[in-house]
């Protein structure tokens, strides 16, 4: 089913409407992450339906950082992000935007609560904070603080942006409802101590807003008018609306929520992926086994793949979790139809052809896909000694078996029929080196010679290829939820997940392979040159995904 003809989801219907009924103008929309991690595929859907939406009604979308907490943020998950989503194929309205951008306007409306009576400095320590809080069963109850006079309280804020408490020594809290069955109600931190430089502001401010009362004002200041969040973020609702209802803002947003993206064998907390890199378990954000988007992107996954993906997921309020297969279709649908093909020996064998002429060196051709005409065909040099997988050859074998055996032919991919005749083996009796007779009359796939081999397998020239390492990665965890009913996610870590092949030959046109580039490499599967690893005349290729779901097999066995 097409974009075209699939129905319209909630949020279609909600902006539809209200465009229709003139309670906008304009469809105004935000990604606004928070700059503490890399970004992961969770956010892809975020990602694709924020800026989507914007495209679909001709609206726009800011890209803004919601960096209100300088201990968790780093300039290089800036950067990170602003990649990943230009890599994603999404353009931002106008310039970056940064919830740091309006600490002043933050910080003047925080006066403005005070004034109004509606904020008050709590000297409570977070520990008895939380107590005073309540429970989900039980009302708060009030702060002994909570009535300070409105003079007070302006003194005393004062006095915690020119530093002179102490962090944890107070906070400012909006002045609510300690009884409100919405515990998000019951006097919310607004701002807090933190004496530490942020990423964007230096040493400006040692006061720094919470998410809750910076993410709906910064809405506001923008003229965002669907502030499309995560279910998780439903109850903070009446919060959000709460400040956009006590404040003199330029914009009245209304927040919507939708149910955010859950994949098995996964887990997507920044907190954990953190974990996993700072124990060493994975080499850095970016490692392809990572669900990261630049980890997505260094294992040969391409962006367009990523948006199918999100599509095909689909927008709902109900939370679910997606089968990881449903990703794994999408990256291998879409690099089948525009995947490049060559060819690469995973553990090669030596193939000695000894009727072909010596000193004989030919290029063939093979086409670069079987149905795109737009990528050009391959140049494969072809002498009288091959490459091909160890797997490919057996002795003996049975019927069912459909490649090179003793007495019996095969066909080299794109190339000639060979018949083996005899091995050589080591002094540990391993197969070194196979010998084969080459029919010459057999060039071509389909030639007219009454030939018939068994099958058909993939080479590289022995004397002209490409030495290379081969990294196969497979799922990080083997456990369907890693991280669910209080499992510690690290005893899950699949300890298969990833294996090393050095000594490996491709075919020498893949010295040109770009980074992150998809090739098909034939029988084998999807793979990319690593930006990281490698060099020029030994690259590394990461596995992207095989050409079926053979771990679906294998769970079902």
């Amino acid at each position: 089913m097409t974009s075209e003809s699939k129905p319209a989801h909630f949020l279609q219907n909600i902006i539809r409407e209200d465009l229709a009924e003139g309670r906008v103008s304009r469809l105004a929309t935000r990604f606004p992450p928070e700059p503490n991690g890399y970004l992961h595929i969770g956010h892809a859907k975020s990602i694709c339906l924020n800026f989507g939406l914007a495209e679909e009604f001709g609206g726009v979308c800011n890209l803004r950082f919601d960096d209100t907490n300088p201990a968790k943020e780093e300039e290089e998950y800036v950067d990170s992000i602003k990649r990943d989503v230009t890599w994603l194929g999404f353009r931002w309205a106008g310039d970056i935007k940064y919830t740091s951008d309006y600490f002043d306007q933050l910080h003047d409306w925080a006066l403005h609560l005070i004034r109004e009576g509606k904020a008050y400095v709590c000297d409570l320590s977070p520990e008895d904070a939380r107590h005073y809080r309540g429970t989900l069963k039980e009302p708060g109850k009030n702060s002994p603080y909570r009535d300070r006079s409105v003079d007070e309280n302006l003194e005393l804020f004062e006095k915690m942006k020119n530093g002179e408490f102490e962090e944890g020594q107070c906070s400012l809290r909006a002045k609510i409802d300690m009884a409100a069955p919405n515990i998000n109600l019951r006097d919310p931190v607004i701002y807090r101590i933190k004496k530490m430089a942020h990423h964007q502001t230096g040493g400006k401010w040692c006061i720094y807003p919470s998410y809750d009362f910076a993410h709906g004002q910064s809405d506001a200041i923008e003229g965002i008018s669907h502030s499309i969040c995560t279910l998780e973020f439903e109850d903070h609702r009446p919060l959000y609306d709460w400040f956009i209802e006590n404040l003199p803002v330029p914009a009245q947003p209304r927040q919507y929520e939708f149910a955010r993206l859950n994949l098995n064998y996964t887990v997507v907390s920044k907190r954990k992926l953190k974990q996993l890199v700072d124990e060493g378990l994975v080499d850095g954000w970016d490692d392809p086994r990572m669900p990261t988007l630049s980890g997505q992107r260094r294992r040969g996954v391409t962006p367009a793949a990523i948006r199918n993906f999100c599509e095909m997921i689909g927008v709902t309020r109900s939370d679910s979790v997606v089968d990881v297969g449903m990703l794994d279709y999408s990256i291998r649908d879409d690099l089948d139809k525009n995947a490049p093909r060559a060819m690469c020996v995973l553990e090669p064998l030596k193939v000695t052809l000894k009727n072909y002429p010596e000193g004989k060196r030919e290029v063939l051709s093979a086409p670069g896909h079987p149905v795109r005409d737009d990528l050009p065909a391959r140049e494969l040099p072809f002498t009288g000694t091959v490459y091909i997988e160890k797997a490919d050859f057996r002795e003996e074998a049975n019927k069912k078996y459909k490649r090179l055996v003793l007495g019996k032919k095969v066909r080299l991919r794109n190339a000639y029929v060979i018949q083996a005749e005899d091995v050589v083996k080591n002094d540990a009796g391993e197969i070194v080196e196979v010998i084969c007779s080459v029919d010459l009359d057999t060039l071509g796939e389909n030639p007219a010679d009454g030939v018939k081999p068994k099958g058909v397998i993939h080479w590289v020239s022995a004397d002209e290829n490409l030495d290379c390492e081969v990294r196969l990665y497979d799922r990080l965890f083997d456990d369907p939820a890693p991280d669910a009913g209080g499992k510690n996610f690290l005893e899950h870590v699949n300890p298969d997940n990833l294996q090393v092949l050095s000594g490996c030959k491709a075919e020498i046109g893949l010295a040109k392979a770009e980074p992150e580039k998809g090739y098909q490499f034939e029988r084998q599967g999807y793979f990319c040159r690593d930006s990281h690893y490698g060099s020029a005349d030994k690259p590394v290729f990461n596995r992207t995904i095989g050409l079926r779901d053979s771990w679906a097999k294998e769970q079902n066995k």
